[in-house]
């Protein structure tokens, strides 16, 4: 490389979605959303929120890439941030250093954020829980990162197996955290509702006693039947 690239990149003017459309996946379950994209849609089952009490978020992401052992693309997040977003850091899945800790994290609360979400890890566990701010990651290490760069704010990333593009919808649990593409984000929300709809009959259906899903009936006696003899 012949020139040292910038410490820090910052890409601005992203579209964001409308509160009207974001309200649309308020209270929704992560399956449900999942299941409204074919199955698909959530992060790698090892990022986890440190307290599922303090899992749910809903609102537009702000992505954001921090190079490994470094902090420089997260602060640069928080800087760019606007009330309700969701702060999303690429990590690259590095777990020799944390990339967040409580401070940061009561700096995205002041700021307005909505919650936190990276591949990397987190430090100062009690700090972060006295916050309250939804913050999800991989684990805790109280080994600190450095602050020399490379950071990239407000670009596509990567995170958990997902494609993220800054402004898609970010929806938090206790079980997980799934994106929703901005731009099928309305189909996805007609899909949730039927989803939604269908499952309270499915909940009635097993509280009457249901033993299989009609959906399986058929399947079943369709079975190829095997009777092992004596």
């Amino acid at each position: 490389m012949i020139h040292d690239p910038p410490a820090l990149t910052i890409h601005r003017g992203f579209k964001r979605p409308s509160a009207e459309l974001i309200n649309k996946f308020r209270g929704a379950q992560t399956s449900h959303l999942a299941d409204a994209m074919n199955g698909r849609g959530a992060l790698d089952y090892r990022i986890k929120p440190l307290d599922e009490s303090q899992a749910t978020f809903v609102g537009p992401a702000l992505t954001a890439h921090s190079a490994p052992a470094d902090i420089v693309g997260m602060f640069g997040g928080v800087h760019e941030a606007e009330p309700g977003d969701v702060l999303v850091v690429a990590n690259d899945a590095f777990t020799g250093t944390a990339v967040v800790g409580d401070l940061a994290i009561g700096m995205m609360k002041n700021k307005g954020i909505a919650g936190f979400v990276t591949d990397g890890l987190a430090r100062d566990k009690a700090g972060i829980l006295e916050v309250g701010l939804p913050c999800f990651c991989q684990g805790i290490s109280p080994n600190s990162p450095g602050r020399t760069g490379l950071g990239i704010v407000g670009a596509p990333v990567t995170l958990g197996g997902v494609h993220i593009n800054p402004g898609d919808i970010v929806i938090g649990d206790p079980d997980s955290v799934v994106v929703v593409p901005l731009e099928k984000a309305e189909e996805v929300a007609l899909r949730l509702a039927e989803i939604q709809e269908a499952e309270k009959g499915a909940i009635q259906n097993v509280a009457a006693g249901a033993t299989m899903p009609a959906s399986m009936q058929s399947m079943i006696a369709d079975a190829l039947i095997i009777e092992e003899g004596d």
